[in-house]
């Protein structure tokens, strides 16, 4: 048998053992003995994509939605480099990601070979280890060193923190199965058939069990002690990798510790049941009023996940400088870009706050809570208010958050719809799956990430992004081919960049809108046309509730495209600020009113 045949079945056979069960594969000639294994092997789901850029960002859906890695696969040359975007992604956001790069053998590197390209450490530092294997070779010491390594990418692409990881395969000629008569195999020595075979009671040949860095006793015991001491403190849950078990648990610390928590729509806490914790979404808001940062200074703050959605949060635990911060996470990636930390645990956060509210169980101080709900309830008022004027960008996070069903995960994209999503959604007790591409907050590969959170929950995935991060991933449309993969797309037209209009550029026509909102004048109803989807086009509140409960029901893959102004929204959201200003100032009592 060709011995790179071998080898592509003994590091898949691994994977699988390992627990990999999913594989996206881009077409190419290099890699087909990874692709012939794979497609052989009944334990792997597996989709086909035409682009490697949208592979990459399907395979990092699948990894966001279940915390588990996927397998994406490569032939030589540019498709690896095209793979770039979503391992930083993948990097950043703390996401597993297994990334299977064939390659040209090695004395071909360095030379005028067609498609050839330097792949030793693609991709630098952004993944937790790169692999180079040596050229395929029937020998028994080889093959275990490929087994071993296939069960070393899994467990650190599971790992703390979790992350991508590259193996390089290099293939020489010919890459297809000879025929085999299994005379090799009859006369193989018992260790040449474990390195062929595998075990034979059909675990990996290594077994690497998951970890959790566990802080000492001490200092749980200092954490635990301080929020017993300290009545008025507050948990800030910021993007958690896994925030499908991560909320429940930060839930439940906050509920412990009687603080309230400002969850991030991305932490898994917003949404979903309370655990008699104070849960508040409407902070992005009434933050920005500077009595109200005064009268909610807190005596401690618990920290966790990445830096909130929120820029008004950032600053303002930038200004509590003064105030004992506990960062917690395992690391090494700092959590402190604004060097508000005094204490920094690095610890899993699920064993910290499992452990900690177990120690701490008490109610909420009722002054301290009934303050938060105040300005909470105000700033939800002026926002209900502003829903009922009128049809904006805000209204279409708050009704999409509403309406979801919890089996169906939500993707939201970078810019303005996660900032939308985190000033006009409320909590709700009903679970709500959240994802979003935080982690280096691009706006590219939505579509393929929406897709892949789909396979990953076998229902369909709900997007919404804008008219440029559409743009970005049309191509990743192609997968709503598969079976199981499909997708409903709430796309916020509103021609260009929108996020724009908030900065001070906007003020320097021309070339304002030419080269930074770079309005297109595309309808996405063609676009719907090609790829075989239904398009729908509501223009209101009810609408839009209607049309997204009725693909959900009817099945199949959709796109929902909301037209939108640029200038009205940017004006609409200056509104409700100053609404929300107002009605929270009015809430101040007297006695915390500044002179």
């Amino acid at each position: 048998m060709n011995p790179a045949t071998y080898w592509a079945r003994a590091f898949t056979d691994e994977l699988a053992r390992s627990g990999v069960r999913h594989a996206c594969i881009a077409p190419g000639s290099r890699s087909t003995p990874l692709v012939l294994a794979l497609a052989e092997d009944e334990r792997f789901r597996k989709t086909v994509h035409l682009d490697e850029r949208s592979a990459a960002f399907f395979a990092l859906g699948f990894g966001k939605a279940t915390g588990e890695p996927a397998v994406v696969v490569t032939t030589s040359g540019t498709a690896t480099a095209n793979l770039f975007p979503a391992v930083v992604e993948a990097s950043m956001a703390e996401t597993p990601l297994l990334v299977v790069t064939a390659d040209r053998p090695p004395h071909l590197r360095g030379t005028d070979a067609n498609q050839t390209i330097d792949q030793v450490h693609l991709f630098g530092g952004y993944v937790r280890e790169f692999v180079d294997l040596p050229l395929p070779r029937l020998d028994e010491t080889d093959l275990l060193y490929v087994r071993t390594v296939a069960c070393r990418v899994v467990g650190l692409a599971r790992g703390l923190p979790a992350g991508p990881v590259h193996v390089n395969v290099p293939f020489a000629k010919p890459l297809e199965p000879v025929p085999d008569d299994g005379a090799t195999l009859r006369r193989a020595s018992p260790r040449l058939r474990l390195a062929v075979e595998g075990r034979p009671d059909g675990g990996p040949l290594v077994r690497i069990p998951r970890t959790r860095t566990v802080p000492a006793a001490e200092d749980l015991d200092d954490l635990a002690g301080r929020v017993r001491s300290i009545l008025d403190g507050i948990v800030v849950a910021g993007p958690m990798r896994d925030p499908v078990r991560a909320g429940p648990a930060i839930t439940r610390l906050a509920s412990g510790a009687g603080y309230p928590i400002l969850a991030d729509p991305l932490s898994g806490a917003r949404f979903g049941k309370r655990h008699g914790a104070t849960v508040l979404g409407s902070y992005d808001l009434f933050l920005r009023v500077p009595e109200i940062r005064e009268a909610l200074r807190p005596a401690l703050v618990l920290r966790v996940g990445r830096a909130p959605t929120s820029a008004v949060v950032t600053e303002w635990l930038a200004e509590l400088w003064d105030v004992p911060q506990v960062v917690i996470d395992p690391g090494p990636r700092w959590k402190d870009h604004r060097f508000a930390a005094t204490t920094y645990l690095e610890a899993d956060p699920l064993t910290v706050a499992e452990t900690v509210a177990g120690r701490v169980g008490r109610p909420p101080s009722g002054g301290w809570r009934d303050r938060w709900l105040r300005y909470e309830g105000a700033a939800r008022q002026a926002v209900g208010a502003a829903h009922d004027a009128g049809f904006f960008e805000g209204t279409i996070l708050a009704e999409v958050a509403e309406t979801v069903p919890p089996e169906h995960p939500l993707v939201v994209s970078s810019s303005m719809p996660v900032r939308d999503l985190d000033a006009f959604s409320g909590p709700r007790e009903q679970p709500l799956r959240v994802f979003g591409n935080r982690g280096a907050s691009g706006v590219d590969g939505i579509v393929s990430t929406t897709l892949g959170a789909a396979w990953a929950a076998r229902a369909a995935g709900v997007a919404v992004l804008g008219d440029i991060a559409m743009v970005h991933d049309l191509g990743g449309l192609l997968a709503t081919r598969e079976e199981g993969v499909d997708g409903v797309f709430v796309v916020i037209h509103n021609d260009g960049g929108a996020i724009f209009d908030t900065l001070p550029v906007r003020e320097h026509e021309p070339h304002f809108t030419r080269y930074f909102t770079t309005p297109h004048g595309l309808d996405f109803r063609h676009a719907a046309g090609l790829f075989g989807l239904r398009y729908h086009r509501p223009v209101d509140r009810v609408g839009l509730r209607h049309a997204l409960r009725a693909a959900l029901a009817m099945g199949g893959s959709h796109v929902l495209e909301v037209r939108t102004d640029r200038a009205e929204n940017l004006q609409r959201r200056r509104d409700v600020d100053e609404a929300v200003a107002a009605a929270v100032r009015e809430r101040i009592p007297e006695q915390e009113q500044t002179p």
